[in-house]
Order: C-alpha cells, then sequence, then structure tokens
C-alpha cells in the first residue's frame, strides 16, 4: 500500500535538506592566496637576485659610462658617456663581422649537438645493456671533462707534429687551426664532443617516457626509424627539444674557452673572434671595460629576443611549455 502524496513529499524534502547538510559540512578543496607560490619561490628568487640582478646591473651602468685603465686606477673621473659607447660599437665594422661569425657558428654547433644527441638517444634505446652502459660513461665523461682540458687534448690530436689525426689521414704537416675555417671546424668539433652528452641523456629519458606500444603501433605500420623520429618522438618529445635547445644556443653562443684556447686567442689577425672572446679583447686586452661592457649587453639583449621569439613561435603552434 502506497503512502500519501503528503507524506512521499515530506520525505523528499527530508531527504535534500540532509544532502545539502552534507554538502555544506564536506570539506572544501583549499584555495590558497595569489601570493602563495611567490612565498615558496622567494629564497630562489633571492639567490637569483644577488647572482644575476645585481651583475646585469653593473654591467649595465659601465656600458653607459666612460670606465677605462684611467677611472679604474682613479686618475680620472668616471664621466656619463649615454649611448656613446655603443654608436662607437656599432659603427666598428669589425664588430658587425664578429657578430655575424658568432651567429653562424653557434648555429652550426646548435643543429650539430642536437644532430648528434639526438642520433645517439636513439641509439641507446636500440643497443644492450653493457654497451648503451659504455656510451653513457663516455658522454658523461666528455661532459665532466673541463673546457681547458678538452680543448687542449683537441689540439694534441690535431697537432701538425705529433698529432694522430693528421697520420691517420695522410695530411703531413697539415695545421688545422692556422685557416680561418679549418680553425672553426675544429672548435666546432671539440664544442659538440662536450655539448652532445646533455642532449643525448636528456632526449633519452624523454624517449623511455613514451608508451612502448606507440612504438610498436607505428613500426607495425611499416614506418622507418626516420619516420617514427620525425612524426612520433618529435612532436612527443618537443617540450624537452626546446629545453635542449634553448640551452645549446646560449652555450654555444657564448662560446669563450674553446675559441682563446684553441685558436690562442681568436686566431690569425682576429680571423676566428666571437663576441665572448672580443668583449674580453676589448675589456682586457685594451682596457676599454666600458666598451666590452657593451658587447656583454648587447649579447644578453641578442639571446634573450631568440628565445622569446622561439618560445613564441611554439606557442602559436599551440604547444603547451
Amino acid at each position: 500500500m502506497t503512502g500519501s502524496p503528503v507524506s512521499s513529499g515530506g520525505a523528499v524534502r527530508g531527504r535534500v535538506r540532509r544532502r545539502r547538510g552534507l554538502s555544506r559540512s564536506s570539506p572544501r578543496p583549499f584555495r590558497g592566496s595569489s601570493s602563495t607560490p611567490w612565498i615558496y619561490l622567494a629564497p630562489a628568487l633571492v639567490v637569483l637576485g644577488g647572482l644575476l640582478v645585481y651583475p646585469v646591473y653593473q654591467l649595465g651602468l659601465i656600458s653607459f659610462l666612460e670606465y677605462t685603465q684611467a677611472q679604474v686606477s682613479g686618475g680620472e673621473p668616471t664621466t656619463f658617456q649615454g649611448f656613446g659607447n655603443y654608436a662607437e660599437l656599432f659603427g666598428d665594422a669589425e664588430f658587425w663581422r664578429v657578430l655575424l661569425a658568432t651567429v653562424v657558428f653557434a648555429g652550426a654547433c646548435v643543429v650539430s649537438t642536437l644532430a648528434v644527441g639526438c642520433a645517439l638517444a636513439v641509439l641507446l634505446t636500440r643497443v644492450r645493456a653493457l654497451p648503451r652502459l659504455a656510451l653513457m660513461l663516455a658522454g658523461l665523461g666528455a661532459w665532466a671533462t673541463p673546457a681547458v682540458t678538452g680543448s687542449t687534448v683537441w689540439l694534441l690530436l690535431f697537432d701538425p707534429d705529433f698529432g694522430p689525426v693528421n697520420r691517420m689521414l695522410g695530411l703531413g704537416d697539415h695545421s688545422w687551426t692556422y685557416g680561418r675555417y679549418s680553425a672553426f671546424l675544429l672548435v666546432l668539433l671539440e664544442v659538440v664532443w662536450c655539448s652532445f652528452p646533455f642532449v643525448m641523456v636528456t632526449v633519452y629519458a624523454g624517449i623511455r617516457a613514451v608508451p612502448s606500444e606507440v612504438l610498436e603501433a607505428a613500426a607495425l605500420d611499416g614506418a622507418s626509424q626516420w619516420r617514427i623520429w620525425r612524426s612520433v618522438l618529435a612532436p612527443m618529445l618537443r617540450p624537452i627539444l626546446v629545453v635542449v635547445t634553448i640551452q645549446s644556443v646560449i652555450w654555444d653562443f657564448k662560446v669563450f674557452t674553446q675559441i682563446y684556447v684553441m685558436t690562442g686567442g681568436g686566431g690569425i689577425a682576429g680571423q676566428n673572434m666571437v663576441l665572448n672572446v672580443y668583449a674580453y679583447q676589448k675589456a682586457f686586452a685594451s682596457s676599454q671595460y666600458s666598451l666590452g661592457s657593451a658587447i656583454g649587453v648587447v649579447m644578453l639583449l641578442i639571446l634573450l629576443a631568440v628565445t622569446l621569439v622561439y618560445l613564441r613561435l611554439l606557442r602559436r603552434q599551440g604547444e603547451e611549455l
């Protein structure tokens, strides 16, 4: 026998009230204030401010002053030059020649490093455990070698009198550091040798995180290894490739040690000069510290512009970074 409509309606209203009571008493997800992330980031920001912001501020300040050895020793007062140092720098034809050489050299280093690192990362997924361990140890050994030591070893390997490379290739007493392009090529090989392990290890870790079912499906569809990399792995690893590309651009654009050691400070008549070595020559060899600081500011702005443009292009393509 069914109950009356009144009693049924009362029971429904009672259940609704109980549910509302439970919903009011149930815990709500915690929502911190908008300043909470900044509180956690504050210690790191303080450290970065001391190690990065203040030196950049001093670099920019000196670039607007007349600051030579006379001002350092206190013989003459420091005067404000405004954009005079930048006008002198941009009016120097040697600066533009060095800038072009730096851009071309850094681009070649970045492309070569990414190609070698990605190829070896794929190779690591194809070999057995022992060869993989040997390749990883060899790569990490190259990565851990100081730049001065690595550059000296490469000079000994390519020495025209005692180097084994010339003997193996039958080049006699050919000097790799005498010609402009051969010297740049030698430095490029050393830069790639000490830089590819970072790309290799990072990309290898990303490949291992890709589900094996995806790669197996691509292989069953008849895709070649190059097609699997281009159409499957590269799109899935794009956030990782963004990181290693930006890192490589920053490292290779400001190469100093390899050029300075292997070409004797920039090569014959400065033919292998790059911006970092050029800034060093202006600041310390010529005691024009303000011009050296202006070159440093220009390098910083170029790297920031390249990084921001690259990230903007990726965001336009809908990539999550």
